[in-house]
């Protein structure tokens, strides 16, 4: 009430004053206990400030604040036992992730460059951080819940970053252990994971692939789902297995290279599209399906709907997907051995074949 007539500055000296016998309170509390923690010295300083709103008539503000600020604290311990795990290389990683995103890419060009003027630095670079975020995230979770509690978790966390990856981490493991239908879950399991992280990055750079890609793509990670549950629960047996390696995706010469690597899939898709037509366009979709579908599928979707139609992207997609489906089988069979193989070829080809038929429509 005094602070509506003395003025704002009122607000100021009040909270300065509370500050400071705050202050001394905790340092000579410190003293005693040894705990120089400040969680509870933030929340009252915060407490004052949500006070301040709620007298200015900011009711709600005061009110989503009060409960946000109270959930943090409640998830203290948790939020604790995760920093403990957080290694210098993950600190570093996000720097790097910062660096990458707040700090090179603004002061980029924002044009085009070469031929059809397909290079743009600054859209390319955004594509970078946009696949960094999303591989980083998933990195982060494998070393929060840790990729040993269980294979269908390795398989899900590791999808997320490389399905490739853990499909010949998991195919190893069949060399030695006997539990192979488990394997070959968390093998589906991440070969199922790649097809929603694809229609996510196909999503954020192009959201009018959405509807088209959504019904194949959904169908095939539903079914392959499916036979990894069957397989999990046909075989009663747990297997232990050592954590997946993941390389850290916020390296600098990573992003970098990836950088390049959209530098010359994008030309060349311009490139094949005016030579080839959409018959090229599926062949190069298909080729890059064998290595990466990372890349050929943020290429697809920067061009649907100005240089290519939403279908013709679509399909390309799909098909990006299916051949690195039908890759992952392969290695799966010579890497893992026939019993693995088999189990992931069979559960594999069905879910292929699904989506196959989910996307016909798109043909004509």
């Amino acid at each position: 009430m005094l602070a509506r007539e003395a003025g704002e500055i009122l607000f100021g000296i009040a909270f300065l004053a509370f500050v400071v016998l705050l202050a001394i309170s905790h340092v000579a509390e410190a003293r005693v206990s040894k705990d120089y923690g400040v969680t509870t010295l933030i929340a009252a300083m915060i407490t004052f400030v949500l006070g301040a709103l709620a007298v200015r008539g900011h009711h709600v503000i005061a009110a989503t604040g009060a409960v946000l600020t109270t959930i943090l604290l409640s998830l203290k311990p948790l939020l604790h036992s995760w920093l403990q795990r957080i290694e210098a290389a993950e600190l570093a990683a996000a720097l790097k992730l910062l660096l990458v995103s707040v700090v090179i890419l603004p002061v980029l060009p924002d044009q085009g460059y070469g031929p059809w003027q397909s290079l743009n630095p600054y859209e390319i670079w955004w594509l970078v951080v946009l696949m960094a975020t999303i591989s980083f995230a998933a990195y982060c979770a494998v070393k929060v819940a840790g990729a040993e509690k269980g294979i269908l978790l390795t398989g899900f966390l590791g999808g997320l970053v490389s399905s490739t990856a853990a499909t010949i981490h998991l195919a190893r493991l069949a060399r030695t252990l006997e539990q192979r239908r488990i394997l070959a879950a968390g093998v589906l399991v991440a070969s199922a994971t790649m097809f929603m992280r694809v229609l996510l990055v196909a999503t954020i750079v192009n959201s009018g692939l959405f509807q088209p890609l959504s019904l194949p793509l959904v169908l095939m990670t539903l079914t392959i789902f499916g036979f990894a549950v069957l397989y999990w629960v046909w075989k009663k047996e747990r297997a232990v297995i050592a954590p997946l390696t993941l390389h850290n995706p916020v390296e600098l010469l990573r992003a970098t290279q990836f950088g390049v690597l959209l530098a010359f899939v994008l030309p060349l898709t311009k490139a094949i599209q005016a030579w080839l037509g959409h018959t090229g366009i599926y062949l190069l979709a298909g080729i890059s399906g064998v290595a990466d579908v990372d890349a050929i599928t943020i290429s697809l979707a920067r061009l649907a709907g100005t240089d290519l139609s939403i279908q013709v992207s679509s399909v390309a997609v799909v098909l990006a997907t299916m051949v690195n489906t039908i890759t992952k089988t392969i290695l799966a069979m010579i890497i893992g051995g026939r019993t693995m193989g088999i189990l992931v070829a069979w559960a594999l080809t069905i879910g292929l074949a699904v989506g196959a038929m989910a996307s016909w429509h798109l043909l004509f």
